[in-house]
């Protein structure tokens, strides 16, 4: 089930737009009138899918679909009234907030939705992956700082460093990453 936050001046619009979306698939639906609620909502709750009826009570709504597609991991759709769609796509687009003009075509903003929760699942997976290559890095880095410690303090060549760590991590069940630790805080210290 996908979270969605729809950010409307209008209830009845929001409902609406909450049954069209509800069509689409099964998503669990958050609605707020102003762009000030949204910004709070969602730093407090993450969602797959943000979708901002524009004009908003507070401002136009371009502003915080750029703002949130910078701090959220939350695909965004804005709906605009078509004859300032094309102004306000120039906008946003680059931010990669997708546009669809008013009055709203059903299958349109199903496909739109689809589109956009899709591709916000590809995203946090290229996220979780980066996170995950950069823990893997930084504790690179941690086991080569630990093997220069141990060639410099125990005269030790860069395989017998490497040995000593790897069999060290073998011995006490450890990570390389927590034996290095535990080395730095040893010598450095």
């Amino acid at each position: 089930m996908e979270n969605v936050l729809i950010v409307s001046g209008s209830n009845k619009s929001a409902a609406a737009i909450g049954e069209l979306i509800g069509t689409s698939g099964q998503h669990k639906i958050t609605t707020v009138c102003s762009a000030g609620e949204a910004k709070r909502i969602t730093n407090r709750q993450d969602f797959s899918l943000i979708v901002i009826n524009t004009p908003l009570t507070d401002e136009m709504g371009a502003d915080l679909a750029v703002q949130l597609t910078g701090s959220t991991l939350a695909g965004v759709i804005m709906l605009v009234k078509s004859d300032i769609s094309g102004q306000i796509s120039s906008k946003v687009e680059d931010f990669g907030v997708l546009v669809v003009d008013k009055p709203i075509n059903r299958l349109l903003l199903s496909q739109a939705v689809r589109l956009t929760i899709a591709t916000g699942k590809r995203i946090r997976g290229f996220k979780q992956e980066s996170i995950k290559l950069k823990t893997q890095i930084d504790e690179m880095r941690l086991v080569e700082r630990a093997k220069y410690v141990l060639m410099q303090y125990l005269k030790l060549s860069e395989p017998q460093a490497h040995r000593f760590i790897v069999k060290q991590a073998m011995d006490m069940r450890l990570t390389k990453a927590q034996v290095a630790e535990n080395v730095l805080k040893t010598y450095e210290s």
